[in-house]
């Protein structure tokens, strides 16, 4: 863990960010992979469905950074109609995967599924395994925040650390304020 720079901190990826991340992408190839097994991924990326046309960019980013993501959009284990097996099967899938990412955007506050979730992976996984990766239609918008608990959580986002002039991908602990490298917190 590194000291922070606070003042040069990019809070979270805004959608239009991610949408220019995207753009050269596969985005239905990699949507594909992800949701093929939970098997062999390490991190399980909870979304809110309503945000599911920014997800490649995400799966994109935790990629390039050594993760292998699982995400349950087009998993065709999962029942076409919600049941307890769906849940059973989610489990599995938060069980299987050492990491969790909450893609947590202003649309998740209205998901059903994402505080279930997001309270196994806590623990199942401990909370330092777990992360949020804020997103929101502009940089000052904090409505994706307004869930309390989503306080207790780490939040990537693209900052440097003190004394460095290069954005990079990176795990902030607001608590601390202090930072590691995405990559590194992804690989521990």
């Amino acid at each position: 863990m590194q000291e922070f720079e606070e003042s040069t901190l990019i809070k979270f990826a805004t959608f239009q960010d991610l949408r220019k991340i995207q753009q050269s992408l596969d985005r239905a190839g990699i949507l594909k992979e992800a949701s093929k097994s939970a098997v062999g991924k390490t991190v399980f990326l909870s979304h809110s469905s309503k945000d599911k046309e920014l997800l490649p960019a995400v799966i994109h980013i935790l990629e390039s950074h050594g993760a292998r993501v699982y995400v349950d959009v087009n998993d065709p284990g999962i029942p076409a109609v919600v049941s307890t097996e769906t849940a059973q099967r989610l489990r599995n899938a938060i069980q299987r995967c050492a990491k969790f990412v909450l893609f947590v955007t202003p649309n998740s506050r209205d998901s059903h599924w994402i505080p279930w979730e997001l309270g196994l992976a806590d623990g199942t996984n401990s909370p330092k395994n777990v992360a949020l990766f804020p997103s929101a239609e502009t940089a000052t918008e904090t409505k994706w925040a307004e869930q309390e608990y989503l306080g207790l959580y780490k939040r990537i986002l693209w900052g440097n650390f003190k004394g460095e002039t290069d954005h990079q991908w990176l795990v902030y602990d607001h608590h601390r304020n202090t930072a590691e490298k995405l990559r590194s917190w992804i690989a521990d």
